[in-house]
């Protein structure tokens, strides 16, 4: 979904429903309150409950956050910027997602809000356990699920900060400029948000030392202080 301007200031209205309208935005502090206490929960059935191995433990939770950083680039690729072509897709790609790139720096749409987020979690716990289920591994899943969990929250938030802040390390520099440039020059390319792991593994990582010569558009993209930063 392409737009002929992209506005730094203001948001999209979604619903003329206020409540609807309220439910389609959120702060990080909102949706870290809601999943940490469900993390140490699932964690704790793990530890306590299933009396499975630490070291069993921890690896089933890294492959949670492994695992996640595969689906939040294979959804951001696939889901959030689906070619819809009906009118009906393309309202929904645009509540979805498409508001999101013609106002990216609304903070309070930067994080899935609290009702679909918690569908969505529910689901995918739903579904994964049944497939472990199937397979007799369902003494994995609460651990797993917990780093599935970790990695949405870092992924939230690491998303949050690339539009509201300027990197706080130098070499985080590198990830800032990839979600800019996805913005603000080419939607195909630069899917991952929390890592570019997987823009190397499938070719969409932007040449970033090619990108570095056009200097003015470094400066848009990074935020310098005399731009303006909102």
């Amino acid at each position: 979904m392409h737009f002929d301007k992209i506005h730094n200031k203001g948001q999209a209205q979604l619903f003329k429903n206020p409540l609807l309208e309220s439910l389609t935005k959120t702060h990080p502090v909102v949706i870290w309150s809601m999943y940490v206490p469900v993390i140490v929960g699932l964690l704790y059935f793990s530890t306590v409950l299933s009396e499975l191995p630490a070291l069993r433990i921890l690896f089933q939770f890294i492959a949670g956050m492994f695992i996640w950083s595969l689906f939040e680039y294979l959804i951001h690729r696939f889901a959030f910027h689906f070619l819809a072509k009906s009118k009906r897709a393309m309202k929904i790609v645009y509540i979805i997602h498409g508001n999101h790139h013609e106002y990216p720096r609304d903070r309070q749409r930067l994080f899935m809000p609290a009702v679909p987020s918690i569908l969505l979690a529910t689901t995918l716990f739903g579904l994964i356990y049944f497939v472990a289920s199937l397979i007799g591994y369902t003494d994995w899943v609460f651990a797993f699920f917990a780093g599935f969990l970790l990695g949405y929250l870092v992924y939230g938030t690491m998303h949050y900060a690339i539009h509201a802040w300027n990197p706080p390390f130098k070499w985080m520099k590198a990830l800032w400029r990839n979600h800019h440039l996805h913005h603000y020059k080419e939607q195909e390319k630069g899917f991952g948000v929390s890592s570019t792991l997987w823009d190397h593994v499938f070719g969409t990582l932007f040449n970033l030392d090619r990108e570095k010569e056009d200097k003015e558009k470094v400066k848009e993209l990074m935020f310098e202080k005399k731009c303006s930063t909102n």
